[in-house]
């Protein structure tokens, strides 16, 4: 977050400007009656001074105090909940801008993926040129032919950009317009027609007059490249699921589009992006190679654009998933203040939630939500983000919603089964098991044990399912830490700490290591409704070992649960600060 922003968000300004304007009534007020009870110029003066004085230290504390319904409170103990709901309230002065899908007009129906590409890259334009707040692409594409008429009214925005593309030949016309959805006015309308070597032109001409109408200065940042077949390399690489198969081809696009094009900036960011991904499904054994060339073409993006949003979530996603805290942290804070949207941003929460800044998560998740309702990634992380806050209830209806929506989905099949036992609607979890033989979990799969014996806590069962876990943890030579949370969770907290002093905690490179992008992280070690394993001081020595403890006591942001622990959570974290870390060692 920069500066300014930090300055808005902790009202500072709100209260420069209060203190401003009751000093300069109470000087008038002074200037009035001092007179009259004898008083001469030297105590208006005084007065003067005094309330001059005041203004530096009254500003300091607005930036450490805030003013809340609970009272006076230190800023880094402001509930995130409230802020994200302030943040996540559209005002009517908002301007909100919804980036249709234009319509492809062409002979050649295969050109549609570039009609989406240009509008693509126009909502990139103008998220970060023109500092505009815009509807995620996922959610705004949604809306096609007829069903545009709907598009304001279902994603609560108060523009609309709209059009249509015409490519031919070398040529190539496009039509847009942009409307005021309360009134439906046209506020500007254009057309263009030109050489498809010109596209790039067009789309900052384009950019900039929407900018214009909409009283925002626009900047261009994008690189201008000379070979249109390379353009359209890049466009088809366009990222439209994580399914390893697609984000192959994509990365075979992008390989051949930067090898023809060395200094095209932006498929350089795409491309270790989209390998940064592809990494997750990859053995452990072989991701130390696959970082290296992820953060090689990171570094072929970031020389030349040292802001793109691409580039920096590929070099933060490459990070271990323990042990590097802070220098995770760095990268995420280049994330946090990059401008503009980027596909990366939406995974902001998500990885907070490793450090235990839940409440801070939840905001970043519901912003990303609002922007972009329709993503299911977005809708993934705010439920998540919710169950996290122990808000599990309001999580329910997006992971059903998605299920509705896109019935392949493994993950919100395995996270609603997790929701549902966490309110013990057992109901709900049959109905749910039912369907466990029909549906492909992948790295889930091994939650439906966790599952059954919260089913069934019967003490065998739970006995059961131990014993099922030490036998792993043999095979395997290591714990996942959530089958850690898990195990606590179901009262066996006892064993768990035992099990985690004398076994490793991350992969050991074998086919048993588990995979995708939640594998080893530790983000459900501070779920709200799983506090068990946190309430026992040895939970500490536990943090120490994956390096959060070295980075709370390095920088001072402290988790959550900080103050909800039964014991002095900063004191056990100095004591256990020369517990040696364990190294992930890939």
């Amino acid at each position: 977050m920069s500066l300014l922003a930090e300055l808005r968000r902790r009202k500072v300004f709100r209260v420069a400007i209060a203190y401003l304007a009751g000093s300069w009534l109470l000087i008038q007020i002074a200037e009035t009656l001092l007179p009259v009870y004898g008083f001469g110029d030297a105590a208006i003066r005084a007065s003067v001074a005094v309330l001059a004085i005041g203004f530096i230290p009254v500003v300091m504390l607005s930036w450490i105090f805030q003013f809340t319904s609970h009272g006076i409170v230190r800023q880094s103990d402001v509930d995130r909940e409230d802020q994200a709901a302030e943040d996540t309230t559209r005002s009517s002065d908002d301007v909100i801008l919804a980036v249709l899908p234009f319509d492809n007009l062409s002979t050649d129906p295969e050109t549609q993926f570039f009609s989406d590409g240009v509008c693509e890259e126009i909502i990139q334009r103008l998220s970060r040129g023109a500092d505009l707040k815009l509807i995620g692409r996922t959610s705004s594409f949604q809306f096609r032919g007829e069903r545009k008429a709907d598009a304001a009214r279902s994603l609560n925005c108060s523009h609309v950009l709209d059009g249509s593309i015409r490519r031919a030949s070398e040529r190539v016309r496009i039509n847009a317009h942009l409307v005021e959805a309360s009134s439906g006015t046209t506020l500007w309308s254009d057309r263009y027609d030109r050489s498809l070597d010109d596209i790039f032109a067009v789309q900052d001409d384009l950019s900039e007059s929407i900018a214009n109408a909409l009283n925002h200065a626009f900047s261009s940042f994008s690189t201008q490249v000379a070979d249109t077949e390379v353009y359209d390399l890049y466009l088809r690489a366009s990222l439209k699921s994580y399914a390893p198969d697609e984000l192959r081809t994509n990365i075979g696009l992008l390989e051949a589009a930067t090898q023809r094009e060395p200094d095209f900036t932006e498929a350089w960011a795409r491309l270790a992006y989209l390998r940064s991904w592809l990494q997750f499904y990859e053995p452990f054994a072989t991701r130390a190679a696959s970082a290296e060339q992820i953060n090689r073409d990171a570094e072929n993006a970031l020389s030349r654009d040292s802001e793109n949003v691409d580039a920096l979530v590929a070099k933060l996603f490459v990070m271990p998933p323990f042990g590097k805290f802070i220098e995770a942290d760095a990268m995420l804070e280049r994330v946090r203040q990059a401008p503009g949207k980027g596909d990366g941003k939406k995974y902001v929460g998500w990885f907070m939630r490793n450090f235990g800044h839940v409440r801070e998560s939840l905001a970043e998740d519901e912003r990303s939500y609002v922007s972009d309702p329709l993503d299911p990634m977005c809708a993934n992380t705010v439920a998540l983000a919710r169950m996290a806050a122990g808000r599990i209830e309001e999580a329910v209806p997006v992971y059903e919603d998605l299920m509705a929506r896109i019935p392949d989905m493994s993950f919100p099949y395995a996270s609603l089964l997790r929701a549902k036992a966490l309110l013990e609607d057992w109901a709900g979890v049959d109905e749910l098991l039912k369907l466990s033989n029909e549906r492909p979990l992948r790295e889930f799969e091994d939650g439906l044990s966790f599952i059954r014996a919260k089913r069934n806590p019967t003490p065998g069962n739970i006995a059961n399912w131990w014993r099922k876990l030490e036998s792993q943890v043999e095979k395997w030579g290591f714990v996942d830490i959530s089958r850690l949370v898990y195990a606590a969770h179901l009262g066996l907290t006892e064993q768990t700490h035992l099990m985690a002093e004398n076994v490793r905690l991350g992969p050991v490179g074998t086919d048993d290591d588990i995979m995708g992008p939640d594998g080893y992280r530790t983000s459900l070690l501070f779920q709200v409704c799983m506090p068990e394993i946190r309430n026992d001081p040895r939970f500490i020595r536990l943090c120490a070992r994956l390096g959060l403890v070295e980075y709370w006591n390095a920088t001072g942001k402290w988790p959550d649960c900080v103050d909800e622990v039964p014991y002095d959570f900063r004191a056990a974290c100095k004591q256990a600060g020369s517990i040696p870390k364990e190294a992930v060692g890939f």
